[in-house]
């Protein structure tokens, strides 16, 4: 079984990947890896943030690793929060911040609120660079509901479904989700 490092200590991202990759490859975080660096992510697209975190793992510990980066694209603000979607009610801010600040945002849109989840994933192996791209259409809801998931889940419902990201089980939400649709072009990269 191949290890390859996932650039994150997003424990919650880390075991999505994890469950997608089903066992094939051992994926090891940032921690595990021994890396406590801020790598700092400064670029204005969601490729190249990603690219940024997998070229510094790669360049500092000389491993395959990959790296992603996610943004909630709302059609009525012009795309935002985006690529800014982690820190979009500021620097420190907490993922409950955040979706208070979008909600507000669009407390006066009328409903359906079009909006798309999109992760970029940064590869880099023997072949050099690649990224595999994942999105999901769907809505913002006009108040959280649900308790699983992060981030903005408790406010994304995906297009053809009655309820948000938080009301589903992992194992839904991956079948269907930007980040897990981004993971099976990666695992279909690698043959699992």
């Amino acid at each position: 079984m191949d290890n390859i490092v996932f650039a994150t200590n997003n424990l919650h991202k880390l075991q999505e990947v994890r469950d997608i990759l089903k066992g094939k490859y051992i994926v090891r975080s940032l921690d595990e890896l021994g890396c406590h660096d801020d790598i700092p992510e400064t670029a204005d697209t969601l490729e190249g943030n990603a690219l940024i975190k997998a070229r510094y793992i790669y360049n500092k510990y000389h491993v395959f690793c990959f790296a992603d980066d996610t943004g909630l694209e709302v059609e009525i603000l012009d795309g935002a929060p985006g690529v800014y979607s982690a820190r979009y009610a500021g620097e420190h801010c907490s993922p409950e911040d955040n979706r208070k600040k979008l909600l507000k945002a669009l407390q006066d849109e009328p409903t359906p609120r079009k909006a798309r989840f999109r992760t970029v994933i940064a590869l880099i192996d023997q072949d050099g660079e690649h990224l595999f791209e994942g999105e999901v259409e769907g809505e913002i809801t006009t108040e959280e509901v649900g308790s699983n998931g992060f981030g903005y889940d408790p406010i994304f419902k995906p297009q053809g479904y009655d309820v948000t990201f938080a009301q589903m089980s992992e194992e839904e939400k991956n079948k269907i989700s930007h980040r897990g649709r981004a993971v099976a072009k990666l695992a279909k990269y690698f043959k699992v």
